[in-house]
């Protein structure tokens, strides 16, 4: 049985454990509010932008003129990772780093095996984790978190856009977490360029004889690099909204460890402080007892 000093040791320790995590929990709960609110902001518009490529690709040809939509054999192949720069978040940044893994193993073992799977780091977790399996790793972007706006995602979606219609990568994977609520992230694995066949998305829609001004060529091929850069920065608020969510619920589970770890050392504190109360009962007892034998 452990001594009372090292018990309340232990129990001095649980409590300013337990300090932390409320007050951790608390920060990601005021970090929520306003990720949340940004997330369900964008979503409608993101949406709806697609709806509009979508409709007028299937009435028109010129998408198919985009670099962005050029399909060519995969030889090269970048993986957008989106994670957090910090911990303490349960498995939100490890099932970020299985699924990029399961992609890069699945889809693209051949270019792995040949050097040709690069990573864009955006967070710095899974820049780290990936950077530790021998991963070459874009660091470019690691701290959009530090100062994320839109500003910053256009940068990285417009160096990815650049890269990819120069022929440096052959196809685009994004992985991130999408925010469904506090304690469920949805995982993400969709291809960014080129883009996807938009024609599938509107066959239900009738074909309408659109009268487009400017030059219907001028308006798709400006709709599709919007479109590619609001994917990005929507995977981004996304991901930063789940990871405060998973923050949030990972912090009152560990708050809840240990008000049950500090109950038990309190009744852990209590037995040991009785017995050695009983002890020196016992002892005093005993020693009364012998000086009247003498």
């Amino acid at each position: 049985m452990p001594s009372l000093k090292e018990v309340r040791n232990r129990i001095v320790s649980v409590n300013s454990t337990t300090q932390i995590t409320k007050a951790m929990k608390m920060v990601s709960a005021a970090k929520l509010r306003r990720a949340q609110d940004a997330i369900l902001q964008m979503r409608p518009y993101a949406t709806k932008l697609n709806e509009l490529i979508a409709t007028v690709s299937a009435n028109t040809e010129v998408g198919a003129t985009s670099p962005f939509t050029t399909v060519r054999q995969v030889e090269k192949v970048l993986v957008v990772v989106v994670t957090s720069d910090r911990g303490l978040c349960g498995a939100f940044n490890a099932n970020i780093i299985k699924a990029a893994l399961a992609v890069i193993n699945e889809k693209y073992p051949t270019q792995a095996a040949k050097g040709n799977v690069e990573i864009l780091a955006l967070g710095k977790k899974g820049g780290e984790a990936l950077q530790r399996r021998s991963f070459k790793v874009n660091d470019t972007y690691m701290s959009i978190f530090q100062n994320l706006n839109f500003a910053h995602a256009r940068s990285a979606a417009e160096a990815i856009m650049t890269a990819f219609s120069e022929g440096k990568y052959d196809v685009v994977e994004l992985v991130y977490n999408e925010f469904k609520n506090v304690a469920t992230q949805i995982l993400r694995v969709d291809q960014m360029l080129p883009l996807v066949d938009k024609k599938a998305d509107a066959s239900k829609a009738s074909k309408i004889d659109y009268i487009f001004e400017p030059s219907e060529e001028e308006i798709v091929l400006e709709l599709i690099p919007k479109a590619i850069k609001m994917q990005l920065y929507k995977a981004v608020l996304e991901s930063n909204a789940s990871e405060h969510g998973a923050r949030m619920t990972a912090m009152d589970k560990a708050t809840d460890n240990a008000n049950e770890l500090l109950r038990a050392l309190k009744i852990e504190y209590n037995r040991s402080r009785q017995a050695a109360i009983t002890k020196e009962i016992l002892e005093i007892v005993g020693g009364a007892e012998a000086l009247k034998g003498d």
